[in-house]
């Protein structure tokens, strides 16, 4: 499990970077990286939204000290 959190943050905090870059520069970078809606930036996008959402079950994780 460990290796799925290191993973999840990881790929969370990507799709940080990459909101703070559009927020404040207009500068989307997957985009850059990979293309417009390309098949590869979508699966970046897709990616960082299932990391997101396994990073909800931190909070549980929290209360019971497992997350170290």
């Amino acid at each position: 499990m460990k290796v799925l959190d290191y993973i999840a943050l990881v790929l969370v905090v990507v799709g940080a970077v990459n909101w703070g870059l559009i927020g404040f520069f207009q500068f989307d970078l997957v985009r850059v990286l990979f293309g417009d809606m390309s098949i590869l930036s979508r699966i970046v996008y897709g990616l960082v939204g299932l990391a997101g959402l396994y990073a909800l079950t931190y909070f549980g994780r929290i209360g019971r000290n497992e997350v170290s």
